[in-house]
């Protein structure tokens, strides 16, 4: 009996043993730290984004009218495509066609007085030029001569205002100054109109400018083809052409967004100007970049950093972000092909610690 007693105890006193030494072996591989790292690769950056825009007419005019009067006719009405040159409205204005008769006989009395005078010079310097001396005084030739001038000069004004007055009798009439259509009209017959009072809108809507609005970090990126493809509210299944043309070339202080402006055939008149649109818009950065996993970059209040593996040691490495593509974020800074970067930046991972670096 006491050797199976003695049996039991050496059993339990072993039981025991064992536990205290189990912590001692978790504790110790918890020390082991394994962290995931990753060589760096230089890459060309690729992208589509899509933006907003807006669809606005290629030329878009609000017709006023130049003289106070009444508006006579109007020839056109909301929605009537027009052509260039076309009549659109008449006002009337009987002081202008007034002025306009009166500067024309102006002009006719002018021009009769003129010829009368330069008639007698010549007549005089004729005379003058005869082998009989003494037939005309030179001061009589001189003061025809100046009287010719003088109404000379009198029918020139006399031409210049009578153009003046027919100028102005031509805004009686509202012209179209382009294709279009109308796309606003403020007037009726009869309505008193002044040189404030817009009296209709015309639009070029067969072209469209779509226009949208790139933010600063994309600008430099170069489009890979100038055609692109947007969409419409008003046809969400239907995807429509457009090419670019022009760019702001500047960037706007209060947006920092450069303007980018594409034109769209809409010769069949499905698009409406001023609708919403979205853009998609294919980029490519024109040198190779470095592209590293999200995690990989840390962001404190102070600045962004990648932690680098110098020498076995972590190492943190200032960096400035560039575009986000579905890969990750592409970077700029100290760094260099080949070097070995954590796969999860964090700044509890402090400059000089160890680690077991795994790379996957």
């Amino acid at each position: 009996m006491r050797s199976i007693a003695f049996i039991s105890v050496i059993i339990i006193l072993a039981a025991c043993g064992n536990t205290q030494q189990q912590p001692e072996k978790e504790s110790a591989a918890a020390v082991q730290d394994t962290v995931p790292v990753f060589i760096l690769k230089q890459d060309t950056v690729k992208k589509t984004i899509e933006l907003p825009a807006e669809l606005i007419p290629y030329e878009n005019a609000e017709l006023f009218a130049k003289v106070q009067g009444f508006v006579r006719a109007m020839k056109v009405d909301l929605g009537d495509r027009v052509k260039k040159g076309q009549t659109l409205a008449i006002i009337e204005a009987p002081e202008v066609n007034s002025r306009f008769a009166e500067s024309e006989a102006a002009l006719q009395s002018a021009k009769a007085k003129w010829a009368s005078s330069r008639d007698n010079y010549e007549r005089l310097l004729r005379a003058s030029q005869a082998k009989t001396p003494g037939i005309v005084a030179p001061v009589d030739l001189e003061r025809n001569r100046n009287l010719m001038l003088a109404d000379s000069a009198t029918y020139v004004a006399a031409s210049k205002q009578s153009q003046a007055y027919k100028e102005v009798s031509g805004y009686l009439y509202i012209t179209a100054p382009f294709d279009g259509v109308i796309t606003a009209r403020k007037a009726d017959p009869g309505s008193l109109v002044g040189s404030n009072a817009m009296l209709l809108t015309v639009q070029n809507n067969r072209t469209l400018r779509l226009r949208a609005a790139v933010p600063e970090i994309y600008t430099a990126a170069a489009s890979i083809s100038k055609n692109i493809d947007f969409r419409v509210d008003a046809y969400p299944t239907q995807r429509f052409k457009a090419v670019l043309t022009r760019k702001s070339e500047t960037i706007d202080p209060g947006t920092r967004t450069e303007l980018w402006e594409f034109q769209v055939n809409n010769s069949d008149h499905l698009l409406k100007a001023g609708s919403f649109a979205y853009v998609k818009i294919a980029l490519e950065r024109g040198t190779s970049s470095f592209i590293v996993p999200f995690a990989a970059v840390a962001t404190t209040q102070e600045k962004k950093f990648v932690i680098r593996v110098h020498q076995g040691k972590a190492e943190w490495v200032d960096i400035r972000q560039g575009m986000t593509v579905d890969a990750g974020i592409e970077i700029f800074g100290n760094i260099a092909v080949g070097d070995t970067l954590l796969k999860k930046a964090t700044d509890e991972r402090k400059p000089g610690s160890t680690g077991f670096w795994v790379l996957k």
